[in-house]
């Protein structure tokens, strides 16, 4: 039976859903920051810019899916995936930079602390606190299929335990008047998405870097290829991602004696796709097995002399 697989893998998509959520996010955004200054709550202009990294976040989710559709061409053999990666990765290093500008605010106000009009504060976190829902609920269907999503989604996400911070922080204002709560929440806020944002920038990093894609174990992936009838031994495997949800691998199997290598390759192809969802593999079968180089394998027989050597043509069939 052939392994039939698609390399149209979960899309970034849901386009119409990142479009709404950076409306809304947008709209709020301006706002939040308005009043963030306007009333002198160092907690709102966090959560503000929280928000903008949102925004920002939301807008290249977009311009990912926009341009991950564009066709692989010349230049660019598979086409323009990692766009959505290099997209997570800036996010996230966007996070870093403004977790940084609030913690040195927040001690500036622990130091001085400023009124805060309490009212106006609470009455702006709870319209944040529905906005990041609506928005949360618009991304979360796309969240696990996608790095640049996800980290949309995160930010999102974090965004609304920020309103709830700053919601809790001025009630405690309004009832006891310590306004240096407000630089404590704005602490919180930046305390709170680092940890998320390191994750998200390791996961980008090890994609970038061509790593093993999260949740598959190389050794498994060999033990369960040679488990196949007509496998003798794999070698030389490799398996990575090009995007969220786009797994790749290549490896050299040396078949047995009397497998039919084409009959082969289609049921570890369709072993590849149904047990660790890799729908795009190119498997080269070969036999005897190719000898390993510093800089790769070859097909040279070390049993073979020199005049063998050059005129030896390999048995062996590469298929994409």
């Amino acid at each position: 039976m052939s392994a039939a697989h698609n390399h149209a893998l979960p899309s970034t998509g849901n386009e119409r859903a990142l479009w709404a959520a950076l409306l809304l996010t947008s709209t709020f955004l301006v706002a939040e920051l308005a009043a963030g200054l306007w009333f002198g709550s160092l907690a709102l202009v966090a959560d503000a810019a929280h928000m903008f990294t949102d925004a920002a976040a939301l807008a290249i989710a977009v311009a990912a899916v926009r341009v991950g559709r564009h066709p692989a061409d010349s230049k660019r053999t598979f086409g323009y995936h990692r766009f959505e990666i290099l997209a997570a990765a800036f996010n996230a290093l966007m996070l870093f930079g403004v977790a940084g500008y609030i913690l040195i605010e927040a001690w500036q106000r622990f130091r001085a602390p400023s009124e805060v009009q309490s009212t106006a504060m609470l009455a702006v976190a709870v319209f944040g606190l529905a906005v990041n829902l609506i928005s949360m609920r618009l991304l979360r269907g796309s969240s696990a299929d996608s790095l640049n999503v996800k980290g949309a989604y995160l930010e999102v996400w974090s965004d609304m335990l920020g309103s709830l911070g700053v919601i809790v922080g001025a009630i405690v204002i309004r009832i006891t008047g310590w306004n240096w709560v407000d630089a404590l929440v704005a602490v919180a806020i930046g305390l709170w998405v680092l940890p998320r944002t390191w994750i998200l920038l390791k996961e980008s990093l090890n994609i970038l870097l061509e790593g093993t894609p999260q949740g598959i174990d190389v050794d498994e992936v060999k033990r369960a290829m040679r488990s196949i009838d007509g496998v003798e031994d794999v070698h030389d495997l490799h398996v990575w991602a090009l995007t969220s949800g786009k797994n790749s691998l290549t490896a050299h199997v040396v078949h047995a004696e009397g497998a039919g290598p084409s009959e082969l390759i289609d049921r570890l192809k369709e072993l590849l796709a149904d047990r660790f969802r890799v729908y795009h593999s190119t498997l080269q079968v070969e036999r005897p097995a190719c000898r390993h180089a510093a800089d790769g394998c070859n097909f040279v027989d070390p049993r073979m002399s020199a005049s063998e050597v050059e005129g030896h043509v390999p048995e062996h069939v590469n298929r994409h």
